[in-house]
């Protein structure tokens, strides 16, 4: 570790209230998502510590309450050394305050016994204030970076609204990318996700007294219930993740996590009526070496060989929408995959900041969940997913962190964005 900063991991431990007050300061500000459009009080916050650090900002409503916030520390010689994106979300799980027993109020943070309670700290305030504690004390002690530090504090991300797309589409790019959610301190690549809707629609409606001409030999009615239909298709889903369980693997995944999960089935009208409609949306996950429009295909090819097989449906197949960036405005969303280079230079000065503080490089592995860095990695950044906190603890009733695991990320973060921008680039 350079000398430089080796007072300032002993500041960290020496602050560590001050590291704790901090994430404390962002639990209180009340962001689930759903219901989401509530993060402008939360962000401003951010903006104004951001600005306290003479860091240039951008803010911009993504919805209407719900606002990014990009802060840049200019470099000092930006043209020749590498730049770094610092990533996380503001948004946090939804809180049943009806039906969910809290210990402590889920945001009322509250530090007990090594850990501090409330809902974000392990998803992940935590990282966003270990991430801004780690360049307040950069600058306290004087350091200048030659390259430039961009801090994004995103919206959107638990519902699929991808603010850090818009950051993307904003044109913020960098040498690195390092989304500081939820990983337990393991550097992280990630499969990807993406939901759709499969529609079976009958051209005609029928009374539910024409059933009978419908299912018997010379009833005369060429007519099906669009939900019995739609039965077909879910078996056909099943075959499909089978068979991708067994033919389909990736490095650091179990098999068969590449899943089709029938989440939530529409259809009908009333008992008078035979099913004239059925939607069903479906969520399928990926290994990080496909992409979601390639998966989406082959869902669709399948259904459709399904579906000819079956004298109604040939005539009346399944429609497909897939996608989306909003859980909540329409119901759907996408999440890229995100693949990384175990030997590449991020990943590197990752693992070295990572041995600096532990001793030992840090391990690598592949989240069974997503998280933006695959917007960040499918616009060309490389990234990585490095951040404070378990899954275990992530949307959970009591969700907690380790403070002593926030002390020590916030010093490989130290770590990190001194050595990652004083490095200089390659030339071409």
């Amino acid at each position: 570790m350079e000398k430089k900063l080796q007072p300032l991991c002993k500041q960290v431990e020496e602050r560590q209230e001050e590291l704790v007050s901090l994430v404390q300061q962002l639990v209180r500000f009340q962001t689930p998502s759903p219901p989401a459009r509530n993060t402008e009080e939360a962000q401003q916050f951010i903006e104004q510590f951001l600005q306290d650090m003479d860091f240039e900002t951008d803010v911009w409503d993504v919805y209407p309450g719900d606002p990014n916030v990009v802060g840049t520390w200019k470099g000092v010689d930006p043209e020749k050394h590498q730049s770094l994106i610092i990533n996380g979300h503001m948004d946090v799980a939804e809180v049943d305050k009806e039906n969910e027993t809290w210990k402590y109020g889920p945001f009322e943070p509250v530090a007990v016994d090594g850990r501090l309670y409330g809902r974000g700290t392990a998803d992940m305030k935590g990282g966003l204030a270990g991430a801004l504690f780690a360049v307040k004390l950069l600058q306290e002690q004087g350091i200048s970076l030659p390259g430039d530090l961009i801090f994004q504090s995103v919206i959107g991300e638990e519902v699929g609204e991808a603010g850090t797309l818009e950051c993307c589409k904003r044109g913020y790019s960098a040498d690195l990318a390092v989304v500081v959610d939820t990983s337990d301190l393991n550097i992280q690549g990630q499969g990807g996700v993406i939901t759709g809707w499969i529609t079976v629609k009958s051209p005609q409606t029928y009374h539910d007294a024409t059933r009978r001409n419908m299912i018997h030999a010379g009833g005369g009615v060429k007519g099906a219930s669009a939900i019995e239909k739609m039965t077909k298709i879910i078996e056909g889903l099943q075959e499909l993740e089978k068979h991708w369980a067994v033919t389909k693997s990736y490095p650091g995944f179990p098999a068969g996590m590449n899943t089709i999960n029938p989440a939530v089935i529409e259809g009908g009208r009333h008992a008078a009526f035979v099913a004239d409609e059925c939607r069903l949306w479906i969520t399928v996950h990926f290994y990080p070496d496909e992409d979601h429009d390639t998966v989406a295909k082959e869902v669709e090819d399948h259904i459709r060989r399904v579906a000819d097989a079956d004298l109604w449906l040939r005539e009346n197949p399944p429609l497909f929408e897939w996608g989306g960036l909003s859980m909540i405005e329409d119901r759907g969303e996408i999440f890229p995959s995100l693949d990384i280079e175990e030997s590449g230079k991020g990943t590197k000065v990752l693992q070295t900041a990572h041995q600096d503080i532990f001793g030992e490089k840090a391990p690598i592995s592949m989240s069974p969940t997503v998280t933006d860095g695959g917007w960040l990695g499918d616009a060309g950044i490389p990234t990585l997913i490095y951040g404070p906190g378990d899954l275990q603890n992530a949307h959970a009733v009591n969700e907690s962190v380790s403070i002593d695991q926030l002390v020590q990320f916030t010093k490989v973060m130290m770590s990190l964005i001194y050595n990652w921008c004083s490095t200089e680039r390659e030339e071409d």
